[in-house]
């Protein structure tokens, strides 16, 4: 997590950050260190200059032919601790550039023996609301410490603690069902796939409520996927398939870390956060290739592969979701394997029929340097989906092969019928470690998403 001292006032005693870009010529003593370590300026060069005691009195940063604020997380990650000050930012980019700063910053030590050094930390222009900064890098140091945690120490138990942790921090409710009081409160399939765990790890549905008083106010629900631990179930994975398992409950860390800004910013909306939070396991008692499930919609879902789970539980969650009538609904979920081969690891695609919710969450995409990328809702696919002997199944027919399409497509059975819904189907992991962005846990259209509330919902 974020220290809360991360950012300091503007006037606070600090070392420049010198921008560094083909029209800028330097002088003394950085143009002649400059010279000596092969410093050019280039996007995202870091070069510190020492000062005459040997240690750092100002850093050199390429920004190429303009700034890009999301380079910045190099700053966070290769500064040494100390405040710093950007020179010259400028002030259209300069939130994002503090924004990105702050992720930089983000490590994950709780296993160490040794922590690391405390981060650098930025002192901000007057300009820059260092409260809402601190926010948007917080919620984005949530899910990333939530994903970063083994299974073992982030089961549905934890996921439940955090999300009531934050309900009482913002006068929210909570309600949870949890074990075989699933099936008496109908929600057949989260039952299913999370009761092959142990009793101590049984699965639950998280439901939080916030301001639903206040009727005059529209609804916006989040719906999460929670598998905190994924071993495909019956259909066993491979063990290069199942190491990083611990990050299946992303969408999870993602809607309780966005639920948790829309409460801070105080948006004028009704918020509905919903987690199914299982844990896939393989016991005696688990859900089988071949059964069918019920689900609260009421439709029937044939097994085809147990390693298809997100989207059974999120069948259950999504149609608790509709029951709210909400005016918009957003899903996250680590859902597709499908998803990575058809965009990689750092750029989710994002679902949705509603033109005006595509645009929008692009263009805010753009706006705060969180990717995404609009994949198609092809209805030609949707057969693909058609069961023998159930109404559905989760495993779509090979032929299709647009298997993140095909999971989007079951999705929008059972998303809310009322407003706009939306799917995103992302990685949660930084695969390669670099400045700024270490190997882990990752957010994913977080930020993205809260611009789009506060621009469809301002204050």
């Amino acid at each position: 997590m974020p220290r809360p001292d991360l950012f300091a006032p503007y006037d606070a005693p600090a070392r420049p950050i010198r921008l560094v870009g083909p029209d800028v010529t330097l002088q003394g003593v950085a143009a002649a260190w400059a010279g000596t370590q092969g410093f050019r300026g280039k996007p995202g060069q870091l070069l510190l200059v020492p000062g005459p005691d040997g240690t750092p009195a100002e850093a050199l940063f390429g920004t190429g032919e303009r700034l890009e604020p999301a380079r910045c997380r190099t700053l966070g990650a290769g500064l040494p601790t100390g405040v710093w000050r950007l020179e010259d930012v400028p002030a259209d980019l300069a939130e994002r550039a503090a924004v990105a700063f702050g992720l930089g910053t983000y490590r994950f030590d709780r296993y160490r023996a040794r922590p690391d050094a405390p981060a650098p930390q930025l002192a901000l222009p007057a300009s820059v609301d260092g409260t809402r900064v601190g926010r948007l890098v917080a919620a984005t140091a949530l899910a990333r410490e939530m994903v970063d945690t083994p299974a073992a120490d982030m089961g549905p138990l934890q996921l439940e603690t955090i999300a009531r942790e934050i309900a009482e921090a913002h006068g929210a409710s909570l309600t949870v069902t949890s074990g075989d009081a699933l099936l008496e409160a109908n929600y057949p399939s989260v039952h299913a796939v999370g009761r092959a765990a142990d009793p101590a790890r049984a699965p639950r549905l998280i439901e939080m409520g916030w301001k639903l008083d206040q009727t005059a106010l529209p609804i916006v629900a989040l719906v999460g996927k929670g598998v905190v631990f994924d071993t495909g179930g019956l259909d066993i994975k491979p063990a290069a398939g199942m190491r990083n398992m611990k990050k299946d409950m992303g969408g999870a860390a993602h809607v309780l870390a966005l639920g948790r800004l829309v409460m801070q910013a105080d948006l004028p909306v009704r918020l509905v956060v919903i987690v199914a939070a299982v844990e896939n396991a393989i016991s005696g008692g688990a859900f089988r290739p071949g059964d069918i499930l019920a689900t609260r919609q009421g439709l029937t879902i044939e097994v085809g592969n147990t390693d298809a789970e997100g989207r059974l539980i999120l069948a259950d969650a999504l149609t608790r979701a509709g029951e709210h009538r909400p005016d918009l609904t957003l899903d996250f979920a680590t859902l597709t394997g499908a998803a990575r081969i058809a965009l990689g690891p750092e750029l989710p695609p994002l679902y949705t029929d509603d033109e005006a919710l595509a645009a929008g969450l692009l263009a805010a995409a753009a706006e705060v340097d969180d990717p995404l990328w609009r994949m198609p809702l092809w209805p030609g696919y949707r057969p693909a989906l058609e069961a023998e002997i159930a109404d559905l199944r989760n495993d779509p027919a090979s032929w299709a092969q647009a298997g993140s399409v095909t999971a989007a497509l079951f999705l929008q059975t059972f998303a809310p019928k009322t407003g706009a819904w939306a799917h995103l189907d992302i990685f949660a992991w930084n695969p390669r470690g670099r400045p700024g962005w270490p190997e882990g846990g990752e957010a994913q259209g977080l930020r993205a998403a809260f611009r789009l509330l506060e621009t469809r919902f301002p204050r």
